[in-house]
């Protein structure tokens, strides 16, 4: 497979901040249509030296890509990730006195004979866009995009926040994710191999500051515009940014001529995940494939529902299970859960019986003997006199019912008077 680009489009701007912290590799002037890796680090604002993390990241990861291509030209998820460890490396090595916080965001997008792999850190987005797909229903073209590394979108996900409350939330800009020096953990990266590449694609990677202005909707609608070429499309994005975005913003806009030939062991290779598109009912099916797979790290993917708007990124809202559902929900438990029940119930059972055999302990009885003890203190003792005298006053009582009972009842006197 041959992914065949025209002249990459790009800008890279300050905005309203006092420096530029983001960084695109290769140099945008020396940047062909034969370039095959591309990449847009943002430094972490608020952090020490987030332009020598960001232009350090971004040289070592395009570097080790472009000098370390397979003998058939693909790129697999193993040799990134080394790629991605000698970055970090480059990064401990920018920081030597470990004195520093710098950190950036990483996006990356590298064209080989497997077809597109996409990887990102942060909330720096890659998307692919159709825009044949785009039409006047709502539909943007966007077949793909990175789940954002942030604390809003995790929010958003988990179905704490909606997507009004989203746009207007105060801690837009903390992510979960970055690449720092000197860290024990390494954050890793979200890693999709995107096999289904098309002529009249795009490619698109930007920092966040490009997102606080432009939307996907219009995104979409200044690529699906056939009046314009490639280089006013991409001065149609700037100019949404320019004069509003208070962020640096950069971006890369990759366009395909076109593609020859198949992917390279698509079928058979497991190392990478195909990047897809759901449709919908009324959607078409071109660009959708089947049986792609999926790996740990989540993926946003774009689904046109009903009315033609995409949905992205959205939690599915399931209906309340029935008890018979949740109980079999909960008897599905692994091995060490159930084997943990089953010592429950078998000390139980055992400790049934121990009391059946040994009865009551004597230290439960001396208890209750004592509360008993302690009850009668509390009741009056009844004397003899007063036994007798309750007794007889009983017998009284019982003397006087008989008697009542005994006695003849009166009838009203019925006989007439004379006169």
């Amino acid at each position: 497979m041959k992914i065949i680009i025209r002249q990459p489009q790009c800008f890279t701007e300050i905005g309203r901040k006092e420096n530029q912290e983001d960084y695109l590799w290769p140099s945008p002037k020396e940047t062909t249509a034969a370039c095959r890796v591309f990449l847009m680090c943002d430094g972490v604002g608020g952090q020490d030296h987030g332009e020598v993390a960001s232009r350090t990241a971004a040289t070592a990861l395009g570097t080790y890509l472009s000098n370390h291509v397979p003998e058939d030209g693909k790129l697999t998820k193993a040799l990134f990730e080394e790629a991605l460890a000698h970055a970090y490396d480059a990064l401990d090595q920018a920081d030597a006195t470990a004195s520093s916080k710098m950190a950036t965001t990483m996006t990356c997008l590298a064209l080989h004979s497997g077809g597109a792999l996409i990887a990102h850190i942060g909330d720096s987005r890659v998307y692919h866009i159709r825009p044949s797909l785009a039409d006047a229903n709502g539909r943007t073209g966007i077949i793909y995009q990175s789940t954002d590394h942030s604390l809003v979108n995790d929010l958003l996900r988990a179905g704490e926040l909606t997507e009004e409350e989203a746009a207007n939330f105060p801690h837009k800009n903390v992510i979960t994710r970055a690449m720092q020096p000197h860290m024990e953990r390494r954050c890793k990266a979200d890693i999709y191999n995107e096999e289904d590449v098309q002529a009249g694609d795009y490619f698109f990677l930007c920092c966040d500051g490009v997102l606080e202005q432009l939307t996907n909707d219009l995104l979409g609608s200044i690529l699906a515009d056939t009046s314009k070429d490639d280089e006013a499309k991409i001065k149609a994005i700037k100019a949404v940014c320019d004069g509003k975005t208070r962020d640096n913003y950069t971006c890369w806009l990759i366009p395909v001529e076109s593609v020859e030939g198949a992917p390279v062991s698509a079928a058979v290779d497991e190392d990478l995940v195909a990047a897809t598109v759901e449709p919908g009912e009324n959607t078409e099916t071109e660009g959708a494939k089947k049986g792609a797979t999926q790996t740990d790290s989540p993926r946003v993917q774009v689904k046109y529902g009903h009315q033609g708007k995409p949905h992205i990124g959205q939690p599915k809202k399931t209906a309340p299970s029935s008890p018979v559902k949740r109980l079999l929900d909960w008897m599905k438990m692994g091995r060490m859960k159930w084997g943990a029940v089953i010592l429950l119930l078998w000390l139980c059972s055992m400790a049934a019986v121990w009391f059946y055999a040994k009865g009551v302990p004597s230290g439960v009885k001396v208890e209750m003997e004592s509360l008993r003890k302690n009850m009668n203190r509390f009741i009056p003792k009844s004397s003899p006199d007063s036994v007798k005298d309750s007794a007889h006053n009983r017998e009284k009582r019982t003397i006087h019912v008989k008697q009542n009972s005994e006695a003849p009842t009166s009838e009203p006197d019925t006989t007439k008077t004379e006169n």
